[in-house]
């Protein structure tokens, strides 16, 4: 039996597993939105504010608030993210506050998709998108570089075609 804090951490980090990292320009992406979305938000209260009255200035503080809070959240968000890769199955984590991880066995894999948006491609990101036979456990992990994201979706999907050919 371990000590406590060896007990705790071993729902999400089990014993012997290498950890991949997402790409730190998935924060830059995940900024990049935030500001896309909340600056015009900010810039036209701040506008209003200026031409009205005193209390429109503070929802654009509380909006600068809310951003610079978001932002702080997802330069620590990101490097939460984690992959690896076992001979049965394929681990995903994340999170810091309410953490997650997601096993999904080889053999449940039904397909594998590569998804990028437009801010993803402009980051030189990509994301891949598990599909299982139950709709409560897909996965997903962000922020790969697209060659990462195609060498891991072409690797899942032979091992999935191997354990399901071996039902």
């Amino acid at each position: 039996m371990g000590t406590p804090s060896t007990a705790a951490a071993e729902p999400f980090d089990p014993e012997g597993v290498q950890w991949q990292r997402v790409s730190p320009r998935l924060a830059a992406a995940r900024r990049t939105v935030l500001v896309a979305f909340w600056g015009p938000m900010a810039l036209v209260a701040l506008g209003l504010a200026v031409w009205l009255t005193w209390w429109i200035a503070l929802a654009a503080v509380a909006v600068a608030a809310l951003v610079g809070w978001q932002w702080w959240l997802i330069g620590r968000q990101v490097p939460a993210w984690g992959y690896a890769e076992r001979d049965d199955d394929l681990l995903v984590r994340h999170g810091l506050l309410f953490r997650s991880l997601v096993v999904v066995p080889y053999g449940r894999l039904q397909f594998v998709d590569v998804e990028a948006g437009p801010v993803d491609r402009r980051f030189g990101l990509a994301r891949v998108q598990l599909h299982t036979a139950s709709t409560g456990t897909d996965a997903a992990i962000p922020g790969l570089p697209p060659a990462e994201a195609a060498r891991l979706r072409d690797r899942l999907a032979a091992r999935g075609e191997a354990r399901l050919a071996g039902l």
